[in-house]
């Protein structure tokens, strides 16, 4: 049923991509003298938009929802109408070896002969044969048809290939630059964090432990929460830098442990039918992390909710919490977040009105 579906629609496609060829032609043929104006080129574009529709192709990613028109256009109804034709010649044998075969089945069924033959077996079989290989050549030919009707408007309308590796080019130096910006301002934190806490606290213990070798050993109690304390800083240090049961427990357990360490409420839903690639591990925790941390310190959210989840091609992580809104995509965490998503070729979103709630949305391919 679906494979009848799928024919008759591939017959509707290019039965409808004979109709506009000719009305292409009908336009084309008193507009190509004024083919430099834009009013001409404003039709073929909207011409060429109907087509792109027609062979189920976006107009927006072929570059016709600009405005703008550089005569591509024109070039692309003129080239595509003997296709067009093409596709209406097979559509026309398959009109005519249809026609001859409801004559065969009429005549043939009711015992009467058609142009002198009788049914036999001999003839019943070889009208069968040949009417199974012409059915498959005319419907192979229509599938043809079709599949170079796409490919003339993907080559013809698409934007140029020089332009389009020029353009990855640039997005991958962007994208070099964004990951080495990314690696030294987590570099800086975690120096920071090194500096400020940890080593203050250390040097605190040292001072605890030596007044206590001169006579005061009340202060050891003090110094073993000095040392426990030290000991909770350098753990989330470390995590920061790389959470090393992410390897061995994978990102749901990962996970479970930044809702553990919150300080507000983390709901985590965590669904992946297999473990993705570790980079994209990697960069999901960090996601979430990092979402996590600014909720609670920044955003005064009472709950926090995550969700990991596969769709198609893609693990599609969204972190949402109840506070106050307004976070600055373009600030320190979340345009360093964005660089490690656009590293995979991924993609990162921010959504987070004035009073809430906050959004944010990383999706990293991993087929």
């Amino acid at each position: 049923m679906r494979l009848a579906a799928e024919g008759l629609r591939l017959l509707g496609a290019v039965l409808l991509g004979t109709v506009t060829a000719l009305l292409d032609l009908v336009f084309l043929l008193p507009a190509l003298p004024f083919a430099g104006r834009p009013a001409v080129r404003a039709v073929a574009r909207r011409l060429a938009v109907l087509e792109a529709r027609r062979l189920r192709l976006d107009p927006a990613a072929l570059g016709l929802g600009t405005g703008h028109s550089d005569g591509r256009e024109l070039r692309y109804l003129a080239a595509r109408a003997p296709v067009g034709v093409l596709g209406g010649l097979v559509v026309t044998l398959l009109a005519l070896g249809t026609e001859v075969a409801v004559k065969l089945v009429w005549f043939w069924g009711r015992g009467l002969p058609i142009d002198g033959m009788r049914p036999t077996v001999p003839l019943l079989a070889y009208a069968a044969l040949g009417g199974t290989v012409l059915l498959f050549l005319d419907l192979s030919g229509m599938a043809g048809v079709h599949a170079l009707e796409r490919r003339l408007a993907l080559r013809m309308l698409g934007p140029d290939p020089t332009e389009v590796l020029r353009h990855r080019i640039a997005e991958l130096a962007e994208s070099r630059a964004g990951v080495v910006a990314a690696v030294d301002a987590e570099r800086r934190r975690i120096e920071r964090d090194l500096h400020d806490g940890l080593q203050q606290r250390l040097v605190a213990l040292s001072m605890l432990v030596g007044r206590a070798r001169r006579g005061r050993p009340e202060l050891l109690e003090q110094a073993h929460e000095q040392a426990q304390q030290a000991l909770a800083e350098l753990r989330e240090v470390a995590w920061r830098v790389y959470p090393s049961g992410l390897d061995s427990l994978g990102l749901g357990e990962a996970l479970a442990g930044v809702a553990e360490r919150s300080s507000v409420p983390v709901k985590i839903v965590c669904e992946l039918p297999a473990r993705p690639p570790m980079a994209v591990e990697t960069v999901a925790y960090f996601v979430v992390s990092e979402a996590v941390t600014n909720a609670a310190k920044h955003a005064r959210a009472t709950a926090v909710t995550v969700e990991v989840r596969e769709r198609d091609t893609m693990v599609v992580v969204c972190v949402q919490d109840d506070g106050v809104g307004g976070a600055d995509a373009a600030g320190g965490g979340l345009s360093g977040l964005a660089r490690r998503v656009a590293a995979l070729d991924g993609t990162f979103t921010v959504i987070s009105p004035s009073g809430g709630p906050t959004t944010i949305v990383a999706e990293l391919p991993c087929g």
